[in-house]
């Protein structure tokens, strides 16, 4: 109520939250100062001033969040679109804000519906659902990566060990990977709360295996479709991972740790492959630690996904990104764990 007040009105007092977020009800005043000092230290609020002068309001939208004309960017080649080719050093102090009091509204309303249905769930119908689950993030991030599997083929293989025909083995080891790196994480549940560079190193170590080398990478990539090029020293990969590492830590809301997580290993490209698995990975890791849903991205166009990466490799613009996200969690409150 106080988020949504402040959305409203834009400027409070403490007395003036305390006379609306009271109406109808009874309040303490204890209740009240407890409830914005949380809002205070998780930085969904402001204040300005000092004892009653004192005012509330909701911090700046984050200027990376602003509307971006994706079509219109793509109108254009790579090389005349005038995008960032250089890693952005500022972007770790630039990642906050990035949701809005409804958002997280949204997200934590949808956190207790997952808590529940988990629950309520009968154990057997659970791991049925978990695993249907599995399957379509799977396929799907596979997909993302130029794999062409199809759904019902990316089923038959992961729970009957069944390859199909007419595709590599390959793209077989991609997709069983996928599994065995989801296994890892719900085998140690809640080991993702606080972030180790071992624990994203070992997410892409699993989903790599029998296809690339693991560790941080020792030469340049490119990137198709951008004029983007990561770091390529490996001493500043390393440190770069660790920067984005303490961020999510230091990120309270779980939603936007793992927003952060699932487009930060991507900009910095610190493997040789698999970096935009690895933080497709990451950020369902982090969600289902938190009792948060977990995000299959089965319906989202890989095109459009392309794009909204790019966008964020050229021009540091989250809006399609976060907009991809956020689908993500109202296709999965529609979809999983019923």
């Amino acid at each position: 109520m106080i988020l949504n007040l402040l959305e409203e009105k834009g400027n409070l007092s403490r007395l003036e939250l305390t006379e609306q977020v009271s109406l109808g009800k009874t309040l303490s005043r204890i209740t009240l100062i407890r409830d914005i000092n949380r809002l205070l230290q998780t930085g969904l609020v402001s204040s300005s001033g000092k004892g009653r002068a004192t005012h509330y309001h909701l911090p700046n939208k984050n200027p990376l969040l602003n509307y971006f004309d994706i079509e219109a960017y793509f109108g254009k080649d790579p090389e005349t679109r005038g995008g960032k080719k250089d890693f952005a050093k500022d972007i770790f102090n630039k990642l906050d804000n990035l949701f809005t009091s409804q958002e997280v509204n949204e997200w934590t309303e949808a956190s207790k519906e997952h808590r529940k249905r988990v629950k309520n769930l009968d154990k057997t119908i659970y791991k049925r659902e978990l695993e249907r689950f599995i399957v379509e993030f799977s396929w799907k991030s596979a997909q993302i990566e130029g794999n062409t599997y199809d759904l019902l083929e990316t089923e038959t293989l992961l729970t009957q060990n069944i390859e199909a025909q007419g595709h590599t083995k390959q793209e077989a080891i991609m997709l069983i990977n996928h599994k065995k790196a989801f296994d890892i994480i719900l085998e140690h549940k809640k080991s993702f709360l606080n972030l180790s560079f071992a624990d994203i190193t070992q997410l892409h170590g699993t989903l790599v295996k029998g296809l690339a080398t693991s560790g941080i990478r020792k030469q340049v990539v490119q990137i198709t479709g951008t004029s983007y090029v990561p770091p390529s020293v490996p001493a500043d990969l390393e440190n770069y991972l660790r920067k984005a590492i303490k961020l999510v830590n230091n990120t309270v809301f779980p939603a936007q740790k793992a927003f952060i997580a699932s487009f930060m290993i991507a900009y910095i490209q610190p493997f040789t492959d698999g970096n935009k698995r690895t933080a497709r990975m990451l950020a369902n890791a982090i969600l289902l630690d938190h009792d948060y849903f977990p995000l299959s991205y089965r319906n989202v166009d890989i095109n459009e996904y392309k794009k909204a990466i790019i966008v964020f490799y050229e021009t540091n613009n989250l809006y399609h990104l976060k907009k991809i996200f956020n689908g993500q969690l109202d296709f999965a409150l529609a979809n999983y764990f019923k």
